[in-house]
């Protein structure tokens, strides 16, 4: 098997980054569509995509895709599928599924019927009368049914992209990884350029900054699912982890700055940066946003900072973001860029953004309110 047919998943709002990254490494042929980005390429795209992408959920290869409106259908046409040439007799394959807006609308009773119409053509193909051992490595297949079409997918990412592998610790509303990566992406910053995160929490926002500064792949400390896949091959991943050694750019100086009004989450944000193998790349400070005086020009405020939804934050979270508005007032070669749910942000920060944009965190409901600094 040469080509595949990948779908990188992504946050609602984030698919145009995720599909300018998939662009980047070099796969032209990109259909954007909700919530996903679709491209061709060859198997050598599965390790590299889940090493490099950034931004998106995770990757899934497309097994099939046809309308149905009737079980027996779904049977027929999921059996009429190479499954084989994917999975191998050992290979354990649960299945999960969705459906929305479809005619087949119970999701258990999808899933079992795709279950049982791959275990007839795995048994058929690989000459094996009764049941499978499922003993093997991990194939987890997903049945999703919009409006009366079924798309199958082979998840190749294991646990979600986000999960690099760093995070030893977090707060209460810890910022994922892949949301980081992608706040910083809405950016044009430079690794040249200093880099401050006044409300980091356990580090995400910095840390991602400086993998990205480094031009360090984010999946390189993890494993993934398809990494012992027989059809994609061991000197694949070989190639693809030293690709991802030899462009990483370690001798890169970076000027890049976590703080956090609490000490705790200080220390949790240096052990963390330890744990991604960034040690002293980032300087952690326990400190307040009208603490914010620094010494170079333009520079970048990226930020999450507390939303205030909780009754008794609210007054305290809204003075934080005039205290953080007036502290960046004197610094006008500084560009910031806030993620708030606060609909007043522009009020409390004292000046209406450059522009917004809207991203989910989570099921919450943002703006990003981007501030371009003017260069000096």
């Amino acid at each position: 098997m040469k080509n595949v047919t990948l779908i990188a998943t992504a946050a609602m709002g984030l698919e145009s980054i995720v599909a300018s990254e998939v662009r980047d490494l070099g796969y032209e042929d990109v259909t954007v569509e909700n919530g996903k980005v679709i491209f061709q390429a060859d198997v050598s795209a599965i390790p590299r995509c889940n090493l490099w992408l950034r931004s998106a959920d995770r990757v899934k290869i497309l097994v099939g895709q046809f309308e149905v409106k009737t079980f027996d259908e779904l049977f027929e046409k999921t059996k009429a599928l190479d499954w084989h040439a994917y999975i191998p007799e050992d290979g354990e394959f649960p299945v999960i599924g969705k459906s929305v807006k479809s005619t087949l609308y119970s999701v258990p009773d999808c899933q079992a019927i795709v279950k049982k119409a791959v275990v007839e053509k795995l048994k058929q193909k690989h000459g094996i009368a009764s049941w499978l051992e499922e003993s093997g490595d991990l194939y987890r297949i997903e049945i999703a049914i919009l409006k009366d079409v079924a798309t199958l997918t082979l998840d190749a990412s294991g646990a979600g992209l986000h999960k690099r592998g760093y995070r030893i610790g977090q707060g209460e509303a810890p910022l994922k990884e892949t949301l980081a990566a992608a706040l910083i992406k809405l950016t044009n910053w430079q690794p040249d350029r200093p880099f401050v995160d006044p409300f980091c929490g356990s580090g995400t926002i910095p840390i991602e900054a400086a993998l990205i500064g480094q031009n360090i792949a984010p999946g390189f400390n993890r494993e993934f699912s398809s990494e012992n896949w027989p059809w994609i091959g061991a000197k694949v991943w070989e190639k693809a982890l030293e690709e991802a050694e030899d462009l990483a750019n370690y001798d890169q100086p970076l000027d890049i700055t976590g703080s956090d009004i609490d000490h705790k989450m200080v220390e949790i944000a240096k052990d963390n940066a330890i744990e991604a193998g960034l040690g002293d790349l980032v300087t952690w400070k326990q400190m307040q946003a009208n603490d914010f005086h620094p010494k170079k020009d333009n520079g970048y405020v990226v930020g999450n900072p507390p939303y205030g939804e909780r009754i008794g934050d609210k007054a305290q979270v809204e003075q934080m973001y005039r205290d953080l508005g007036k502290a960046l007032a004197d610094y006008p070669s500084w560009s910031a860029y806030i993620l708030t749910s606060n609909e007043n942000f522009e009020t409390l920060f004292g000046r209406k953004a450059t522009k917004k944009r809207k991203l989910f965190n989570g099921f919450i409901k943002t703006d990003y309110y981007q501030y371009f600094g003017r260069r000096i």
